[in-house]
């Protein structure tokens, strides 16, 4: 028998108030990347066949972000039930079950989400994910009958207070087969405290008819709404914790692992160890046996095998670090190519440039990239040696093995093997310090008697 298919309903149209921000809620980034993101990458995983998601007017922004992923919207706000039947004409002609998900829910994973439709698969009419929270506060209560079985939801604003003692919670996760979803849907009323179009209000007018519904247990951890900057610090440290976890179970050392904040599509390899306090931004991919050091700051920067980074050092996007190339303490680098063996281990800005295996560039120098209109490349041949504070005005070439003198100011291309210095001559005067300093005090003396 072939496998029923399934399609993701994921509800995103709350304007999350109590965010206070112009940006929607499910925008707001979790490990670097946007909360709807998160379930989406799950869905994904999941291997659904369809998905489709319903925001809200105005709500452009996370049509882009979810794309190619069709939305609806839904104009008027008049609850959970009402949102999903504006998904109904995006799903037209769609034969299978239906996955209600929510956007503002970005821990759920991908195989609680199989769980739920193992369930529905089972045969149970309609199946909710339930979980047992520490405070069940507000939630809807979900009320079994003596077999097991789902009898009904209860919002807790309709519920007695029999029903409130119960432990077990409505998450809002909901499967069912989508002809009789949007059937059951368009039977429910707003007769309820709220005055709006409830979801759960299927789960009674499907045992009405006499048909089984289930509940599939989930941590709590995972169910977690993020409506409010607290709730999304909660989240970040949910997932910050399953990153960690990750990164140590594919063969990365982690030396103070609490200290270590990941986005959600860094890549370490093996053998890899990061120092305490270290930072990754997006776009980040480590090769085996990196050694990243203490208070780094890395982005969009590609780190090749056997490199050390850091300590105190920051990596730009589009920094490539060849293999077993050194970025030292206070240096950066941003959009520039380090070549295998190459050095720069202190103090240094390197911006827009290539610099050549084997290279070393000394303390203090810097690319100097920007004239305050455009972007100029510096390139750095192999084996160049680059004396410390040395500034490298671009345009500029440094051929293959040539040598800057420290201190120099570098204008003009230097040929492969050449010697470049830029500077003033030196002058030595004795004496002149001395009498520097006798004419001073004399000075200071003479205007503390006058005053």
């Amino acid at each position: 028998m072939a496998q029923r298919k399934t399609a993701a309903v994921i509800l995103a149209a709350g304007k999350g108030t109590r965010m206070k921000s112009r940006k929607p809620k499910v925008m707001h980034a979790l490990a670097g990347r946007p909360m709807i993101e998160h379930l989406l990458a799950s869905v994904r995983a999941a291997k659904l066949d369809r998905a489709v998601i319903v925001i809200g007017p105005k709500m452009e922004s996370v049509a882009e972000a979810v794309s190619p992923v069709p939305a609806a919207v839904q104009k008027d706000r008049l609850g959970t039930g009402h949102a999903v039947l504006c998904a109904k004409d995006a799903l037209k002609g769609f034969a299978g079950d239906v996955l209600v998900l929510y956007g503002d829910t970005p821990l759920l994973t991908t195989e609680t989400l199989r769980r739920v439709m193992a369930a529905r698969r089972k045969g149970a009419a309609v199946v909710v994910l339930g979980f047992e929270p520490a405070d069940p506060g507000a939630y809807g209560r979900l009320v079994l009958g003596p077999k097991g079985g789902l009898d009904a939801i209860v919002e807790y604003k309709d519920a007695t207070p029999q029903q409130r003692a119960i432990r077990l919670c409505n998450s809002g996760v909901m499967a069912a087969d989508a002809t009789l979803l949007f059937t059951l849907l368009s039977k429910v009323r707003n007769d309820n405290a709220k005055g709006e179009y409830y979801l759960t209000d299927v789960v009674a007018l499907a045992r009405k008819k006499g048909l089984p519904c289930a509940v599939v247990r989930a941590p709590e951890e995972e169910l977690l709404g993020v409506n409010s900057r607290g709730e999304q610090a909660v989240a970040e440290a949910v997932i910050q914790t399953r990153l960690r976890a990750k990164a140590m179970e594919n063969g990365a050392t982690l030396i103070d692992p609490s200290s270590v904040f990941f986005s959600a599509d860094t890549r370490l390899g093996r053998d890899v160890t990061v120092g305490p306090n270290v930072i990754f931004g997006p776009g980040v991919t480590v090769a085996d046996e990196v050694e990243i050091r203490a208070f780094c700051h890395i982005e969009g920067a590609k780190i090749g095998k056997g490199a050390i980074v850091g300590p105190f050092a920051r990596l730009r996007p589009g920094a490539v670090l060849g293999k077993e190339a050194h970025i030292g303490n206070f240096v950066e680098v941003k959009a520039t190519v380090i070549e295998a063996g190459a050095k720069a281990n202190h103090l240094t800005y390197l911006g827009d440039a290539r610099v050549g295996a084997g290279a070393n560039v000394g303390a203090g120098t810097i690319t100097c990239n920007y004239d305050g209109f455009l972007k100029s490349h510096t390139d750095i041949g192999k084996g160049a040696f680059i004396g410390s504070n040395s500034a490298l005005v671009a345009p500029v070439k440094i051929g293959d093995g040539a040598i800057v003198g420290a201190g120099s100011v570098i204008t003009k291309d230097v040929p492969a093997n050449a010697l470049a210095a830029a500077r003033g001559d030196m002058r030595v005067i004795p004496g002149w310090a001395k009498a520097y300093r006798e004419r001073k005090k004399a000075e200071k003396a003479a205007r503390k008697k006058g005053s």
